[in-house]
């Protein structure tokens, strides 16, 4: 008796968990969905549908013009080229930074590195907001211990280029680098000492045994690490529109859309121009920004499944 008891408390637990489990992927997926959904339908909706009580979802009359004037106004092909290189330069810059900060983290010890390691994760928990002013006045007055100064006399404007991204990239301290440089130490630090060791005896040097050794066994994070990276410089706000405010990536081009729009329908007078209208054609404008990266998810999500299980960041 007490046998089959606890068999159908196993069995209403298991159906229990089962039902929580496809409430919340349903909740999931409407959250990550709906959005999409919505931009899609909008996108093809014709300016007369946005008036129309009949129409929700389905538009009465399907039109590509809402495409053409956001690829027209955000001038979509030069902006996609350059948003791409900016998320490329800066992906390849990061992964290699904080791979060899990782790296050191994980198996270089010294004096400090727990209190540097801190450092590190204080950026993570620290909002980017906090040290905006200063890293900006920085980069507009750049002068590297004066010598910029003394070699040109006078500090360089480094904003509205792409500098900012490449020299944080290069000193492991971009967008999330903090993330990064973690998910490298763990990783590295889950290689077996006696790898490292076998090449020591050979031979070989810290260098040379992270280039030839411990790198190829870090695809896994690698690929962890540049996807994120890429993703999330391309999806950045805050930092492209604050150091970028005149070139055209895909965060700028969006953040001056409706004006943009509203300047060239209505001959200057963007004040007169129909709300509902700017925002259908913003809401095509974030769907094209998102589309090359929903073509490349499909290309690459069974190598990030399978490097995000083999890195264990999700553990």
């Amino acid at each position: 008796m007490t046998t089959s008891r606890l068999l159908s408390l196993e069995h209403w637990k298991g159906w229990l968990w089962a039902i929580i489990r496809f409430v919340l992927i349903t909740g999931l997926s409407f959250v990550i969905l709906f959005p999409i959904f919505q931009k899609v339908s909008t996108s093809v909706k014709d300016k007369g549908d946005l008036y129309s009580a009949v129409v929700v979802w389905i538009p009465q009359n399907f039109s590509i013009d809402n495409f053409k004037q956001a690829i027209r106004v955000m001038d979509y092909w030069a902006t996609l080229f350059n948003t791409f290189a900016l998320s490329a330069t800066t992906t390849l810059l990061t992964t290699a930074s904080c791979a060899l900060a990782g790296y050191g983290f994980a198996r270089l010890k010294f004096r400090g590195s727990n209190w540097l390691f801190a450092g590190v994760i204080l950026t993570i928990l620290v909002p980017p907001t906090t040290i905006l002013i200063p890293v900006y006045l920085n980069l507009k007055s750049f002068d590297l211990m004066g010598l910029v100064t003394l070699l040109t006399g006078k500090p360089v404007n480094l904003l509205n280029t792409y500098w900012p991204f490449i020299l944080t990239a290069i000193t492991a301290n971009s967008l999330k680098a903090g993330l990064y440089i973690f998910i490298f130490r763990q990783f590295f630090r889950g290689i077996p000492k006696e790898v490292e060791e076998a090449a020591y005896v050979d031979g070989a040097g810290i260098g040379r045994t992270f280039s030839r050794i411990m790198l190829p066994n870090a695809i896994p994070s690698m690929v962890t690490v540049m996807l994120f990276s890429f993703v999330w410089q391309w999806n950045d706000s805050f930092y492209t529109t604050t150091y970028l405010t005149s070139s055209k990536v895909m965060s700028t081009q969006l953040s001056s859309l409706p004006y943009n729009l509203a300047q060239q329908v209505t001959d200057g007078a963007a004040s007169q121009a129909d709300p509902f209208y700017l925002s259908m054609i913003q809401d095509t404008g974030i769907l094209l920004a998102i589309l090359p990266l929903i073509v490349i998810y499909l290309f690459v999500q069974r190598y990030f499944v399978e490097s995000v299980e083999r890195t264990g960041i999700v553990g």
